[in-house]
């Protein structure tokens, strides 16, 4: 066998150009294989259905998220490693095929933190033997990557993580164009996109347009992967739907939802472009100005007295002000309404990024379901990839807030996001950590939320500490350039804090109508109540107004409160608002006057 740590990754000048099946015919066997683009966002949904259709087997999938590209894969069988950090069918859930492959233990899944794997895909890019990487602090992270170690920095002195080189035989990315040469512009957040093709032998390419050399310098922002980076092109318009690539179409999220549901058909055959072409809706839509949207009368929602996913919106943009960088995670319709919120509310100075960073101080647009990603593309400042803005503001310590979800936490504040043991002793797979072990410590406030306080949720010590506050008080984080700021954990029926002298969670505030008894019983931990204990204060009608008005008119920010029984109906309800409010956006772009 081929030692490939020892193989080139230098590239010819000019790509080859084939088309999708010419591309799929390059990726063997046995690759260490990673694919691009983010969330539903730019994946190579059409290369990857030749590649599940052309027999490889024995995939190394290796990326920062799993998602819909690993549910292809695996269903087609070609995946006998895995490894991620994160793995997600977005508002759609968790991925089923991951989850049996994980539980059964059928195939070895590796959880890294972002950071180490940004840290070994830069160490092949830049022919490192080793890269360091700041310690997760707190979780049980290190024990569970490939290679990582933690040892004194040979001039600091100070415990650091180091992880050797993470290399790629194939690496596969849907974009929007290419020119004749063979230069690749990404329009929009670049994930990791360029630190995978430095590490990768072959890097893939599909595009929706090709055009004459030259005319990439006259589009506007935009990234561009040189021609000596790439190894081959197809051509292959419509090959990330039904994911999106603006600026030709938006996700469409009626497909991914009828796709999910039904088990009649493969899924590979279920995401394919429709025989008469992509659905004229979701290329409209793509075309949907913020200053459109913005224009739209608000659809006033009756009076009622504010929900348990409103007081919590509310409270959490309390925290936020003129001096917050708030950054959106992979699946926090929650901490995206709350930052949207603050924004449009008290808060106008503040940063948001959404798409993990990749939009750069957004707009406070408001969150329709298929048009978020364009809008935020539109108003944002810069674009970015994940890789570039852990150096920039992850690492520096700039950003102040990154509000996030857990399925359990312990009265230490450590969260579990990667399994949980059921009482027959079966494993229950989670989505894995993201990068939440790393920014855990990073960020100046650490915020968690648990949707439903139970006592399987609120326990005495986690099974996994998948992230945690690993430094907590101003002697921990100052010697690392770390700003002190608050560790809160929100419920539906209480606040917490992480008490810095015990290290254990407090309740400082009670949602309203939450008794202490009520708190005491759901909670699988001795509950401690701070002495000015007080109870979450209502939002005013005006907060309420925005909130349910202009920043989050589908009631996104519900699917974080709903039973796995009741997302269906909720997903259903949703879209059907989605749908109408996004024709209403057509139909104004298309007639200004009849907004």
């Amino acid at each position: 066998m081929t030692d490939r740590s020892s193989v080139s990754l230098v590239k010819p000048n000019r790509p080859r150009f084939t088309d999708i099946e010419g591309l799929a015919g390059m990726v063997c066997d046995g690759d260490a294989f990673g694919v691009g683009g983010h969330h539903f966002a730019r994946l190579p949904i059409a290369l990857l259905r030749a590649i599940a259709g052309s027999g490889v087997k024995d995939l190394r999938y290796v990326s920062w998220a799993g998602g819909l590209p690993l549910e292809l894969l695996l269903e087609a069988g070609a995946v006998a490693e895995i490894d991620l950090c994160f793995s997600s069918l977005d508002i759609f859930g968790l991925p089923p095929k991951f989850r049996t492959a994980a539980e059964s233990g059928a195939i070895p899944v590796r959880d890294w933190t972002a950071l180490a794997m940004i840290q070994a895909l830069r160490a092949t890019q830049q022919n490192l033997p080793s890269m360091p990487f700041q310690l997760p602090q707190g979780s049980d992270m290190m024990a569970r990557m490939p290679g990582a170690v933690a040892r004194p920095d040979p001039l600091a002195g100070t415990d650091t993580g180091f992880v050797p080189p993470l290399r790629l035989d194939t690496f596969i990315v849907h974009a929007q164009r290419a020119d004749e040469s063979g230069n690749v512009e990404i329009i929009g957040p670049r994930a990791l996109d360029f630190a995978m093709a430095g590490a990768a032998r072959r890097v893939l390419v599909t595009v929706e347009e090709v055009v004459p050399v030259g005319s990439l310098r006259r589009d506007g922002r935009q990234s561009i992967l040189t021609r000596n980076q790439v190894s081959a092109i197809a051509l292959a318009p419509g090959g990330a739907y039904p994911a999106s690539c603006l600026p030709f179409y938006v996700t469409d999220y009626q497909a991914l939802s009828e796709a999910f549901a039904t088990k009649d058909a493969a899924l590979s055959e279920k995401l394919r472009v429709p025989a008469d072409g992509l659905p004229e809706p979701v290329e409209k839509a793509a075309k949907v100005s913020a200053e459109t949207v913005l224009a739209m009368p608000a659809s006033v929602q009756g009076e009622r007295e504010a929900s348990v996913d409103e007081i919590i919106a509310a409270r959490i943009a309390a925290e936020l002000d003129n001096e917050s960088f708030a950054s959106a995670g992979a699946v926090s319709p929650l901490a995206n309404v709350a930052y949207r919120l603050a924004k449009a509310t008290h808060a106008p100075d503040m940063i948001i990024a959404t798409m993990s960073c990749g939009h750069l101080d957004i707009a406070p647009s408001p969150m329709v379901l298929s048009l978020i990603e364009s809008l935020d593309c539109e108003t944002a400042v810069a674009h970015a990839g994940g890789d570039d803005t852990y150096s920039a503001y992850y690492q520096a310590g700039a950003v102040t807030h990154e509000i996030v979800g857990a399925a359990q936490v312990d009265r230490h504040g450590r969260v579990n996001t990667i399994a949980l043991r059921k009482p027959s002793g079966g494993l229950i797979r989670l989505p894995g950590q993201g990068g939440m072990a790393d920014v855990a410590n990073m960020h100046r406030d650490y915020l968690l939320y648990v949707p439903r306080h139970s006592v399987q949720s609120l326990v005495q010590e986690v099974e996994i500490a998948s992230s945690a506050r690993g430094l907590l008080t101003p002697a921990e984080r100052e010697p690392m350039g770390y700003r002190t700021g608050k560790a809160l954990v929100f419920t539906d029926l209480c606040i917490f804090r992480l008490d810095q002298t015990s290290r254990e969670l407090i309740v400082i505030e009670t949602m309203p109508g939450a008794t202490r008894q009520q708190i005491r019983e759901a909670t699988g931990f001795e509950v401690t109540f701070d002495a000015e204990c007080r109870e979450v204060p209502t939002p005013s009608e005006e907060t309420l107004w925005v909130l349910r008005n202009r920043i989050d008119p589908l009631g996104l920010r519900r699917l974080e409160f709903v039973s796995a029984k009741e997302r269906g109906a909720l997903i259903a309800e949703i879209l059907a608002a989605d749908r109408a409010m996004v024709e209403r956006c057509i139909a104004a772009q298309r007639s200004p006057a009849a907004s």
